[in-house]
């Protein structure tokens, strides 16, 4: 069976966990980045990350060694993905820069190469319409942590061909994930149910009603696997926030997907999460 090369456009979290999800499930890849720390970040994470799954007897030392061979190279510009069959932009939740992106990649790689974007909130057919070819573009949203998470929402554009679809479940489903097609809506499926999850968390702390620990502990008891406020400090809470506007905007202004004025204040304090050693937790190893 010859394998998948597949290109990841944007080294960060979702970036490199769509990597790793890749090279386990069978592909090479090609990742690129415009800068080489967020490369050297994604390398150690995907390596560290193996040795993880080795250790949790997820994987095999021999299929762990065989998914670092396929890590086929790490570069700053986008011309690494010229050969790959498909490639998935996954950089900044921003309409501008990604379709600049888009662009950029439409110029370098195959004519024939399926081209995705991994966006959480922004209009597919918005992004596909300034595209050469749009019928081989559509969404292909992974969440985080992309080589746990099974389910990836498929978001054809109205100008997406069928061909594309049925080639981009084919990759999802070799990859060991659950793919379902769904509507280019604000949100699509996933994102517009859980805004509610988050954003009445926010609103119970804002009103003095329960504290972080006592939403997430709650909610968890009641089977969610993270609470609210430890799943947006592992999303980012600037991610988390930006995908929040995006739909309100898109929604036009339905108070129900109205952003919180706290996770806001977070987000200003540079208290995103993680990433950044404290959000709404405070955490002794930044993820970086």
């Amino acid at each position: 069976m010859v394998e998948t090369k597949l290109g990841i456009v944007g080294a960060g979290t979702m970036g490199r966990g769509i990597a790793l999800a890749c090279l386990v499930g069978g592909c090479s890849v090609t990742l690129s980045d415009t800068t080489t720390e967020a490369l050297d970040k994604a390398e150690r994470y995907i390596a560290e990350q193996l040795d993880a799954m080795i250790a949790k007897q997820r994987i095999s030392a021999e299929q762990a060694m065989d998914a670092r061979r396929r890590l086929l190279g790490l570069a700053t510009s986008a011309s690494i993905h010229a050969d790959a069959t498909i490639v998935i932009e996954s950089v900044i939740e921003d309409r501008a820069v990604k379709i600049a992106v888009l662009s950029e990649l439409e110029s370098v790689i195959s004519p024939t190469a399926i081209l995705g974007t991994n966006t959480s909130s922004i209009s597919i057919n918005s992004l596909a319409a300034p595209l050469k070819n749009p019928g081989r573009f559509l969404g292909i949203h992974f969440f985080n942590p992309a080589h746990v998470m099974k389910l990836v929402e498929i978001v054809p554009s109205l100008r997406t061909e069928s061909v594309t679809v049925e080639q981009t479940l084919l990759l999802i489903r070799q990859l060991g994930k659950v793919p379902i097609v769904v509507s280019d809506v604000p949100g699509f499926v996933v994102n517009r149910v859980v805004r509610n999850y988050y954003n009445e968390a926010l609103r119970l702390v804002t009103e003095g009603a329960a504290t972080f620990d006592q939403v997430d502990r709650l909610m968890e008891s009641a089977g969610f696997r993270m609470g609210p406020f430890r799943l947006m400090d592992l999303i980012g809470n600037d991610v988390n926030l930006r995908v929040t506007e995006s739909i309100y905007e898109q929604y036009y202004f339905e108070p129900r997907f109205r952003p919180s004025p706290l996770q806001r204040a977070y987000v200003e304090a540079g208290l995103l999460g993680r990433k950044t050693g404290r959000g709404f937790y405070s955490y002794d190893n930044p993820k970086g």
